[in-house]
Protein backbone atom coordinates (compact mmCIF):
# COMPACT_ATOMS: atom_id res chain seq x y z
CA UNK A 1 0.00 0.00 0.00
CA UNK A 2 1.39 3.47 -1.05
CA UNK A 3 0.39 5.91 1.94
CA UNK A 4 2.25 8.83 -0.20
CA UNK A 5 -0.51 7.89 -2.47
CA UNK A 6 -3.17 8.08 0.03
CA UNK A 7 -1.68 11.08 1.31
CA UNK A 8 -2.29 13.13 -1.97
CA UNK A 9 -5.62 12.28 -2.10
CA UNK A 10 -8.66 15.24 -1.81
CA UNK A 11 -9.81 15.35 2.32
CA UNK A 12 -13.17 14.53 1.30
CA UNK A 13 -11.80 11.06 -0.39
CA UNK A 14 -9.47 10.17 2.68
CA UNK A 15 -12.59 10.95 4.88
CA UNK A 16 -14.51 8.86 2.56
CA UNK A 17 -11.95 6.06 2.84
CA UNK A 18 -11.64 6.17 6.81
CA UNK A 19 -14.94 5.85 7.14
CA UNK A 20 -15.06 3.08 5.12
CA UNK A 21 -12.30 1.32 6.65
CA UNK A 22 -13.74 1.80 10.41
CA UNK A 23 -17.43 0.10 8.81
CA UNK A 24 -15.03 -2.68 7.82
CA UNK A 25 -13.49 -3.10 11.50
CA UNK A 26 -16.37 -2.23 13.36
CA UNK A 27 -18.34 -5.65 11.01
CA UNK A 28 -15.08 -7.71 12.41
CA UNK A 29 -15.42 -6.49 16.03
CA UNK A 30 -15.18 -11.02 17.25
CA UNK A 31 -11.52 -10.74 15.05
CA UNK A 32 -10.95 -8.23 18.04
CA UNK A 33 -10.73 -10.54 21.24
CA UNK A 34 -10.01 -8.43 24.97
CA UNK A 35 -7.44 -9.38 27.30
CA UNK A 36 -8.20 -10.45 30.55
CA UNK A 37 -7.26 -7.06 31.91
CA UNK A 38 -9.18 -4.88 29.14
CA UNK A 39 -12.20 -7.11 29.95
CA UNK A 40 -11.32 -6.81 33.97
CA UNK A 41 -11.07 -3.11 33.21
CA UNK A 42 -14.37 -2.37 31.05
CA UNK A 43 -16.58 -4.56 34.01
CA UNK A 44 -14.54 -2.33 36.67
CA UNK A 45 -15.95 0.76 34.59
CA UNK A 46 -19.76 -0.65 33.74
CA UNK A 47 -20.01 -1.51 37.49
CA UNK A 48 -19.06 2.14 38.41
CA UNK A 49 -21.55 3.63 35.85
CA UNK A 50 -24.36 1.13 36.75
CA UNK A 51 -23.74 2.10 41.13
CA UNK A 52 -23.59 6.02 40.26
CA UNK A 53 -26.65 6.66 38.31
CA UNK A 54 -25.97 10.32 39.03
CA UNK A 55 -24.47 11.90 35.53
CA UNK A 56 -22.36 15.28 36.57
CA UNK A 57 -23.96 17.19 33.78
CA UNK A 58 -27.44 16.28 30.98
CA UNK A 59 -26.70 15.22 27.62
CA UNK A 60 -27.97 18.79 26.06
CA UNK A 61 -24.96 20.33 28.95
CA UNK A 62 -22.37 18.05 27.35
CA UNK A 63 -23.18 18.38 23.80
CA UNK A 64 -23.37 22.31 24.24
CA UNK A 65 -20.20 22.07 25.87
CA UNK A 66 -18.47 19.90 22.90
CA UNK A 67 -19.98 22.46 20.63
CA UNK A 68 -18.35 24.88 22.27
CA UNK A 69 -15.25 23.79 22.03
CA UNK A 70 -15.49 23.16 18.02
Amino acid sequence: MNVEALRDLPVEQRLHLVEELWDSIAADQGALALTDAQRRELDRRLDAYEADRNPRQSLEDALAGIRKRL
